[in-house]
């Protein structure tokens, strides 16, 4: 059994997750109060909602936790050429665009839309309500690509101080993501953030250098994360430009 969450109820203590041995691993709580201040709590701890069923959100805190660390993402030969394409296209004829939080909206429904291999979603009409009141509260942020004005692929997520929380990503043509995925990181890399919270470790995020840590060793960098100061000035670098 997980405790049920009443409006003014905290979350448990995260070492009380379900073990990895259970049939849900890392179950926390469950709630139906989804407010975006419910949602930030959550984040702070490292626990994050997942999966809703008449308007019952699940919140996760999983042991271990991939994450992707900002100096450590893998760009394939495949890519890199794709990526040199986008951005000597910014430089020139502007028909490849790198935009953040352009179209917020527009991504964060598109990643809730039916996958090929799965015919349901977790980001439910509920999850893009609060999400899009977190955007507007300057804590939800997209990486867009563009081309020719219309949105072909991206993700978004959540940050808070120097701290990055991936939640999905899309694509509407073939690594529109991962070059979504490379600008962002090299921003977030840039302004300080060390880490992206993937949350559940998964082959495709270990190719781009994921790596899992323990869930003690993620508190402890989230503690000092959160408390940093947050990102201001939401726009794409270019490449070349190197990390303070």
């Amino acid at each position: 059994m997980i405790p049920w969450l009443e409006a003014d109820d905290p979350f448990p203590d995260v070492s009380q997750a379900l073990c990895k041995d259970s049939e849900a691993p890392g179950l926390l709580a469950a709630s139906e109060d989804f407010r975006p201040e419910r949602i930030l709590k959550a984040y702070k701890s490292g626990i994050f909602p997942w999966f809703s069923q008449d308007r019952v959100i699940l919140w996760w805190f999983v042991d271990p936790r991939m994450v992707l660390p900002t100096d450590r993402l893998v760009v394939s030969r495949s890519l890199q050429k794709k990526v040199n394409q986008v951005q000597k296209s910014m430089a020139t004829d502007k028909r490849w665009q790198i935009r953040f939080d352009s179209a917020f909206e527009a991504v964060i429904r598109n990643c809730a839309a039916p996958r090929k291999t799965d015919s349901g979603t977790w980001i439910t009409d509920d999850f893009i309500e609060n999400y899009l009141k977190l955007h507007e509260m300057g804590y939800a942020h997209s990486s867009e690509l563009w081309f020719d004005d219309e949105l072909m692929g991206g993700l978004y997520g959540i940050s808070i101080g120097k701290m990055f929380y991936g939640e999905s990503m899309f694509s509407k043509v073939s690594d529109a993501s991962k070059i979504a995925l490379v600008w962002m990181t090299h921003f977030l890399h840039h302004n300080g953030v060390r880490l992206i919270d993937c949350q559940q470790e998964t082959p495709h995020l270990a190719s781009l250098g994921g790596k899992t840590i323990s869930g003690d060793e993620f508190s402890r960098h989230l503690l000092e994360a959160i408390h940093q100061p947050s990102i201001t000035d939401w726009k794409p670098l270019p490449l070349t430009q190197n990390a303070d």
